[in-house]
């Protein structure tokens, strides 16, 4: 007889992950997409199957993106990109209204477009974007030099500066010492300054409890430097000579700089980029910005920028030590900054 063939029967092995419930895996996405230290992140999540393609897409998962989840680089902006930052928008994302805004406004060119994304991201108390707004503002960008509305700019410094923002805060804190925007008053403006001076090292030593442990040692020499110690690195300095360890730059700003930098002829002739490593705004037409006075070869966006920079490039390269001395000894401790035909003292 012959042998009758047993059917195999195969069994599947059942899906776990498709007995998750949404809202579970929604979650864990929201904290993934919030944490993202980049945007592969995020990315690779998209690319493993249609059930995550789906929920990672959801508007909750979008809304919750944190800044670093949008650092792309320049040569990579696509109009997927562009359509996933309007996606983010539209879920009420302030970080991908932010950052759209910059690209809008100044890579783009499409002014009106990008401040509103600015403005929207600003409602919502994003204190970066009413910062970018008050720069805008205080140099007109965009327009002419007749657009400029220094009240407003002082305005959103100072809407910014109570959200803890340190480079608005630093911003008011100078306007106030020049007048600029608003009437002087050099005492309480002396005060912002030592204020932002203060956050700014308190998120210095913040910061570093998250470095690697082999970073420590060198970057607590750093932020306990004081005035008159070699510098040894590429620290960040306060207005008072504190040595301070570098911020992170936002995302938004170094694509700014890249996109400028790596694109021949993107800024037509006599338009220049801020000298600020950390800004990465370019001019929106020529003499926007002030320029250093003494050497002529620098310029900068705002009071903030020319600041940071000083203190921690710019001091040692416009001149030599030794001629500043005779400036400081004769009572002054300014530096003059020029804008066209107009001249601005600027704290130093």
């Amino acid at each position: 007889m012959a042998q009758r063939k047993r059917l195999r029967t195969i069994t599947e092995k059942p899906d776990y992950f498709d007995q998750l419930p949404d809202d579970l895996v929604l979650n864990i996405l929201c904290k993934l997409s919030s944490s993202a230290s980049c945007p592969s992140d995020f990315i690779n999540v998209l690319i493993t199957c249609k059930t995550l393609k789906r929920l990672a897409t959801n508007p909750l998962v979008l809304s919750k993106a944190g800044a670093k989840m949008f650092a792309m680089k320049a040569e990579r902006w696509s109009d997927s990109a562009h359509q996933f930052l309007k996606q983010c928008v539209k879920a009420g994302n302030s970080e991908a209204s932010y950052t759209l805004g910059m690209i809008r406004f100044y890579c783009l060119q499409n002014r009106g477009s990008g401040a509103s994304l600015m403005a929207k991201a600003a409602i919502k108390s994003h204190a970066l974007a009413m910062y970018s707004l008050a720069v805008i503002q205080f140099n007109g960008s965009g327009g002419s030099k007749t657009d400029k509305n220094l009240r407003a700019g002082v305005a959103l410094c100072a809407r910014a500066s109570v959200l803890g923002h340190v480079d608005a805060l630093r911003e008011l804190g100078h306007c106030l010492q020049d007048g600029y925007g608003v009437p002087q008053n050099i005492v309480e403006g002396r005060r912002l300054l030592v204020q932002a001076n203060a956050k700014e090292l308190a998120l210095s030593l913040r910061s570093m409890m998250t470095w690697k442990p082999q970073q420590q040692q060198q970057n607590l020499h750093h932020a306990c430097t004081v005035m008159g110690t070699a510098i040894t690195g590429c620290p960040l300095l306060s207005d008072f000579g504190c040595n301070l360890l570098a911020r992170e730059v936002h995302p938004a700003s170094k694509f700014l700089r890249e996109w400028f930098e790596s694109r021949s002829g993107a800024l037509d002739d006599g338009l220049r980029l801020c000298s600020h490593s950390g800004c990465g705004r370019p001019e929106t037409r020529t003499h926007e910005f002030r320029r250093c006075s003494v050497c002529g070869t620098v310029n900068y966006c705002s009071r903030g920028c020319q600041a940071l920079d000083w203190k921690a490039r710019h001091k040692v390269e416009c001149v030599p030590m030794d001629q500043w001395h005779g400036v400081l000894e004769d009572g002054g401790d300014m530096v003059e900054m020029e804008e066209g035909d107009e001249y601005v003292d600027i704290v130093e």
